[in-house]
């Protein structure tokens, strides 16, 4: 699950940063707890915007371009609603961002918050076998967040409905360190799932490799080692 998100089918979603060396805070505290995201979308539409970029003759910039990805994204259920072509899409305008991105994403204080995990392109990737196609017949996923904290920790929870009527959640924390600019690594302890007032932990510590390939005060997009795509929104 991509909580384990870890786990080698979950490609990467979580952050890094290097025990060798301190990053300092943001000086705007993005530390909310919980995720109102769900109630802005559900508005009954999706957002209209898009921007072309295969034609030369329009010009494009970073906040176009962030608009644009998200109106691909959002309310799409991580991506499992998107036809082929459309994933298309969301590469193309993710591949011109990448433009727009800071030298050292790895040392970007903007990369620490609460982020709503909104689109992978291996949408079953975030949240493992949960959002598989048989999981989905039973669990319904409500939400998927990463929590970056500095210096060096993130926290991944899916909170998933069972069965429609049940209310679970799978979290797991996990230890940043950087491998260079822009790739990090997370190891994760083992994942813990919570019903009601039981919970349990279960399987093993697991790895997971990200490159940091765009972020701002709006979103971050990701890359993992296997080639996935994430883009997380800022809540």
């Amino acid at each position: 699950m991509w909580i384990a998100m870890a786990a080698a089918s979950a490609s990467a979603t979580s952050l890094f940063l290097p025990s060798s060396f301190k990053l300092n805070s943001p000086t705007k505290n993005f530390d909310t707890l919980r995720f109102p995201l769900l109630n802005r979308r559900s508005n009954g539409f999706r957002i209209a915007a898009s921007v072309s970029v295969s034609n030369p003759n329009v010009r494009t910039g970073p906040d176009d371009l962030v608009a644009s990805i998200l109106s691909k994204v959002v309310q799409t259920d991580g991506g499992v609603l998107l036809k082929n072509e459309e994933h298309k899409e969301v590469a193309e305008v993710a591949q011109e961002l990448q433009k727009y991105c800071v030298s050292e994403p790895v040392k970007c204080p903007l990369i620490f918050g609460e982020w709503d995990v909104v689109y992978c392109s291996r949408p079953t990737s975030p949240g493992g076998g949960y959002r598989s196609a048989i999981g989905r017949l039973f669990f319904n996923t409500k939400e998927m967040v990463q929590a970056v904290e500095a210096p060096d920790i993130v926290r991944n929870k899916v909170t998933l409905s069972v069965l429609g009527f049940l209310d679970a959640e799978v979290s797991l924390k996990g230890k940043l360190t950087a491998l260079d600019s822009e790739w990090i690594k997370v190891i994760f302890e083992a994942p813990e799932i919570k019903v009601g007032s039981w919970k349990v932990q279960y399987g093993g510590q697991s790895e997971v490799k990200l490159k940091i390939t765009y972020v701002d005060d709006k979103i971050r997009l990701g890359l993992g080692s296997r080639g996935s795509l994430f883009v997380f929104q800022r809540i």
